[in-house]
């Protein structure tokens, strides 16, 4: 019988799967849920983890739940729903969402989990799904000292830099600026390119340049890969993400209080692509959008 805590988790997509396949591999006895995709929920069952019949379940027999999800909404609904986390919540049950979500959702949700004796923390996450697999993940973590000592080696197994941002609820709101900042540069990488196709610029020596400065970036090596090389897995984050995330970091600002126009202008370069049907798409792909929208050529896909 295994001493370690019992870990559910809950949202085993591109990030997910790696990050569960970790803690599996790590010793510790988990527990599954998925959403659309059968596929990673049969291969973590098939490494021998369990699959919980519902997120109240889930929580009454775990010892910590992870919820990697897409936005607060999800977030909200597992929790509340009539079989949902708070249904099955027991005194020290940690919950730790690594979901990209909205502060102020997290912080009423906080409150919710305390009332049953139960602690949310907050661990979004930075780098792809590649470093998922690796357990090399960063982690952004809102938490108390003590809560963060319990959970600290569970986030070892898929996170290489964990970095502890202040209270719950911090940990969110420095991942809502971290996306900013990628979310940002990927709208001026399209719009830069765009530029190269529509001035005659040669792109292979535009990204030579570039590569040889001092504004050199992997998220731009990245885009890259998509925009030259056409390879379509390049940096998988879909474009509905991108203005989910871009609409909460909107939302920070006018809580603090600041201006934000860089915001309002990257946010409308992700409202085209989605409104013209790119929501499933990803962030490379931003810039087919703005290409056409300029009258030049979207990129040539491999495959």
């Amino acid at each position: 019988m295994s001493d370690k805590q019992k870990v559910g988790f809950i949202g085993v997509g591109l990030m997910g799967h790696g990050m569960a396949k970790n803690i599996l591999e790590k010793g510790y006895p988990l527990q599954v849920m998925g959403n659309r995709n059968r596929k990673p929920v049969d291969d973590l069952v098939g490494r021998g983890a369990t699959e919980a019949t519902s997120p109240k379940a889930m929580a009454e027999s775990c010892d910590v739940v992870h919820l990697c999800v897409t936005s607060s909404v999800q977030v909200e609904d597992l929790c509340r729903r009539e079989d949902g986390l708070l249904a099955g919540a027991h005194d020290g049950l940690i919950v730790i969402d690594c979901s990209t979500a909205d502060p102020t959702s997290t912080m009423a949700l906080v409150e919710e989990f305390r009332a049953k004796g139960a602690t949310m923390i907050d661990a979004p996450l930075g780098m792809t799904p590649k470093e998922a697999q690796t357990g090399e993940l960063n982690t952004f973590v809102g938490s108390d000292d003590a809560t963060l000592a319990k959970v600290r080696p569970i986030l070892e197994t898929w996170a290489k830099n964990i970095t502890h941002m202040g209270a719950v609820g911090t940990g969110h709101k420095a991942k809502l600026i971290n996306n900013f900042l990628a979310l940002g540069y990927n709208a001026l990488y399209a719009e830069a390119y765009t530029a190269c196709r529509k001035a005659g610029v040669d792109l292979e020596k535009f990204r030579e340049l570039i590569t040889a400065g001092g504004i050199n970036a992997g998220l731009f090596q990245r885009m890259s890969n998509y925009i030259i090389d056409g390879d379509p897995e390049a940096h998988l984050f879909t474009l509905n993400n991108c203005l989910k995330d871009i609409k909460y970091f909107g939302q920070l600002a006018d809580s603090a209080n600041m201006a934000a126009p860089m915001t309002g202008a990257a946010k409308t370069y992700y409202h085209l692509a989605v409104a013209q049907g790119g929501g499933e798409e990803h962030m490379p792909m931003l810039t087919d959008y703005v290409s056409v929208a300029s009258g030049a050529e979207k990129t040539v896909r491999k495959g």
